[in-house]
C-alpha cells in the first residue's frame, strides 16, 4: 500500500494553535443524547457524561466532540431547548477541569454560540452550514474552527436509496462549494475542516469506495476527519453488533490513516490510541524510542 503525503495545517483555538497532520489525532465522542446508535442514554445524565469525559481526555483523545442530538439515520430532531439543556452544562464543567480542544456537534446555530460561550472551540456541523442559516455567522463572527460535513439529504432521509451518478466528483464539488460559501460568509479558509460524511446518504458500496480512495480529497487542500468509527457499513461486513465493530473500525482506521488522515474521530479513544500511534509509526517508516 503507498502512503499518501499529508500536510500540515494548523487551527487558531481561543487559547492556543493545534496542529494538524504532524500525527493522527484522535476525536473523542462524547453523545448527551437519549438514541446515539453506539451508546444512547449512557452518558445523558451529567455525572455519567462527565466521568466519560475524564476518560476520554485520559485514554489521550487529542479533542473532544460533543454532541446531544444523535444524527443517526432516521433520527428525530431535538427541540433547541432540550439541546441546549443537555449539553451547555457539560462543557462549562469540562472547562472547570480541562483546556482540550472541544467541538460542539450541532447544526443549530443558537446551541453553537451558547456552547461557544461556555468553552467550546470547534463548530462540528453535519450539514455543513446548511440546515440554519445563521451557522456560518455565528462561525465568522467567533472566528472558530469548522467542520463541514458531506450528507445526502438529512438524518431522517439519507439512508433511503441514496445514490450517486460520481462518487468522488458530486461529494468534492460539495464540500467545496461548501467551502467557498463559508469563505463568502466571513469564514477563514484556513479555519475550515472537511469531512466526506462516511455512513451519512451512502450505501455500504459507497462507503468502501470512499475509506479506500480517501487520498482524492487531498484536493480540496483542507485537513480531512474521518467519523467512521462502529458505522453501520462495517458491522454489515462482519455480522457484529455495535459492540463489536472497534476491530473493524480499527482496520478502517488503519487506511484513513495510510491515506493522509488528519484527524479521526472516534468511541474507543484507549483502542484507537494504539492503532494511531503504529500507524503513524508505519506512515514513517520509523519508530522513536519514548
Amino acid at each position: 500500500m503507498t502512503v499518501q503525503p499529508r500536510h500540515v495545517y494548523s487551527l487558531r483555538l481561543r487559547s492556543k494553535t493545534l496542529l494538524l497532520g504532524e500525527r493522527t489525532l484522535l476525536m473523542g465522542v462524547l453523545n448527551v443524547t437519549t438514541d446515539s446508535f453506539t451508546d444512547g442514554g449512557n452518558y445523558l445524565h451529567p455525572e455519567a457524561a462527565l466521568a466519560q469525559a475524564r476518560r476520554i481526555i485520559t485514554e489521550g483523545a487529542d479533542l473532544l466532540d460533543v454532541g446531544a442530538e444523535s444524527t443517526r439515520p432516521f433520527a428525530d430532531p431535538v427541540p433547541l431547548d432540550l439541546e441546549l439543556q443537555r449539553v451547555i452544562p457539560v462543557i462549562e464543567q469540562i472547562r472547570s477541569f480541562s483546556d482540550i480542544p472541544i467541538s460542539i456537534d450541532t447544526y443549530k446555530a443558537e446551541v453553537a454560540r451558547q456552547a461557544i460561550a461556555a468553552g467550546a472551540d470547534i463548530i462540528n456541523d453535519v450539514s455543513a452550514l446548511r440546515f440554519d442559516q445563521q451557522m456560518v455567522k455565528v462561525a465568522a463572527a467567533n472566528g472558530v474552527p469548522v467542520i463541514l460535513m458531506h450528507m445526502h439529504g438529512t438524518p431522517r432521509d439519507m439512508q433511503k436509496a441514496p445514490h450517486y451518478d460520481s462518487l468522488f466528483s458530486e461529494i468534492i464539488a460539495f464540500l467545496e462549494q461548501r467551502v467557498q460559501f463559508a469563505m463568502a460568509n466571513g469564514v477563514d479558509r484556513h479555519q475550515i475542516l472537511v469531512d466526506p460524511g462516511i455512513g451519512f446518504g451512502k450505501t455500504v458500496t459507497h462507503n468502501l469506495l470512499l475509506m479506500r480512495d480517501l487520498e482524492r480529497f487531498h484536493v480540496l487542500d483542507r485537513p480531512i476527519l474521518v467519523g467512521a468509527s462502529r458505522k453501520r457499513f462495517i458491522g454489515t461486513i462482519l455480522q457484529r453488533d455495535v459492540d463489536g465493530r472497534e476491530v473493524g473500525s480499527g482496520v478502517v482506521h488503519s487506511l484513513a490513516i495510510a491515506a493522509g488522515v488528519h484527524v479521526l474521530r472516534v468511541h474507543d479513544v484507549a483502542f484507537h490510541k494504539q492503532v494511531a500511534v503504529l500507524g503513524d509509526c508505519l506512515r514513517a517508516g520509523a519508530w522513536h524510542e519514548p
